[in-house]
């Protein structure tokens, strides 16, 4: 990968490790499904009108959109607002690594490597570590809620393979047209209309900001420089720098917010890593050393 690229790269960590900060900012002023309505209805409108439509069938867009958009976001933003730190919720969403293996082999029927296996029972171990130390620092229900996040996040990678080649920006943006009324009805429901009167009138400049930054920085322009990264280099060449996510997610939730976590919770937090580096990395020196042994000697 060129030093450019590498760039890139890091810009698109930096800007999606520093969202679950931002989503906190702007919990503070606004409802989570409020949140969720008016950042979807940002990065739709006016995009929409611009940019062409992905050449899917409606309903694999509503599919999408109901799944990473609406569906992993409801559960993230309720999650936060439950009192999920912002740093653990970046490192607990990448369970839906281990939820997609799981969807797809139960919907895809694909087999799954004794690697993934290892890095599922790994990463299991250091939730459950989170899990135990969370009545002191995470309530349970919001540990489960980003669980379910990251379950609606792999739910929709098991979606999206349906779709072959298709333009990242544009999925994204016809995929946001989806989740801002359901997310306008749940904030009905579940926040009170006076609560949301109330939220709009009152709005803060951090929330108008943390908005922004969902929409335009986060979203537009990670999703961005992403679709640029995948369409000149192989997937697995990429797709690894998300790894990076959690540690900008930790590291800036700490320096900006004072986030504290617990030893159980670090402990658990490093398996979950380990897991998902053996997820990531594990299948080629399996396939690395199966090769090694398969080789005659000279």
């Amino acid at each position: 990968m060129s030093p450019k690229d590498l760039l890139l790269a890091l810009v698109v960590i930096v800007a999606w490790g520093l969202n679950f900060v931002v989503i906190k900012v702007g919990l503070d002023g606004l409802p989570p499904m409020l949140l969720g309505a008016l950042r979807f209805a940002l990065v739709a409108f006016p995009a929409a009108l611009f940019i062409r439509r992905p050449k899917l069938p409606w309903r694999w867009l509503l599919a999408y959109g109901a799944t990473i958009s609406l569906g992993q976001f409801a559960f993230l933003f309720e999650a936060m607002a439950h009192g999920m730190p912002p740093g653990l919720a970046s490192l607990v969403l990448q369970s839906q690594a281990f939820f997609t293996l799981f969807f797809a082999a139960l919907f895809l029927r694909e087999r799954l490597r004794p690697a993934s296996v290892l890095g599922l029972l790994v990463a299991a171990g250091g939730l459950a570590m989170i899990g135990l130390e969370g009545d002191h620092v995470t309530p349970m229900l919001a540990l489960l809620l980003t669980l379910c996040a990251g379950a609606m996040w792999a739910m929709g990678n098991i979606i999206t393979r349906r779709f072959g080649n298709v333009d990242l920006v544009a999925l994204v943006v016809w995929g946001a047209l989806v989740p801002p009324l359901p997310f306008l009805a749940l904030s009905w429901w579940l926040e009170g209309q006076a609560r949301i009167v109330d939220s709009l009138l009152n709005i803060h400049l951090s929330s108008l900001l943390s908005l922004a930054y969902l929409a335009f920085i986060a979203t537009m322009l990670g999703y961005g420089l992403w679709s640029t990264l995948l369409s000149r280099y192989p997937a697995g060449k990429v797709a690894p720098f998300s790894l990076l996510v959690p540690v900008v997610g930790l590291s800036s939730s700490a320096w900006l917010l004072g986030e504290r976590l617990g030893p159980l919770q670090w402990a658990g937090g490093a398996l979950v890593m380990v897991g998902l580096l053996i997820n990531v990395f594990g299948p080629r020196l399996f396939s690395g050393r199966a090769a090694g042994r398969a080789t005659p000697s000279r």
